[in-house]
């Protein structure tokens, strides 16, 4: 496999298997749409594999507040304690984070 498909791949078959695929795709949606109302610009058309930070131009202010964001507009409540850089590479990785993240209701 070429490096561009491995760095695609899930670090692990477990993280892949607590991912919701429905809930990734809401999030995936969530954060193209609110991306432009976090960074306060038009943004290009961004795609699942675009670097937040590179390519978008998030910082870290404003990943607290796309974070924040995200939550309101899919009316959940994401663990962030376990997230890092890793997860935050690009708009596809932060929606996997996002899906496999989502603290329970009681």
């Amino acid at each position: 496999m070429t490096d561009s498909v491995l760095s695609t791949l899930p670090e692990n078959d477990a993280d892949a298997a607590a991912v919701d695929p429905e809930l990734r795709g809401r999030a995936l949606d969530g954060i193209l749409l609110l991306l432009p109302r976090v960074l306060k610009r038009e943004l290009p058309e961004v795609g699942e594999n675009a670097c937040l930070f590179d390519e978008v131009g998030l910082t870290s202010a404003a990943t607290l507040e796309l974070i924040l964001e995200l939550e309101d507009h899919l009316d959940v409540q994401i663990d962030v304690e376990g997230i890092d850089p890793e997860d935050l590479r690009s708009v596809g990785t932060l929606a996997g984070f996002v899906a496999g993240h989502v603290i329970a209701e009681d």
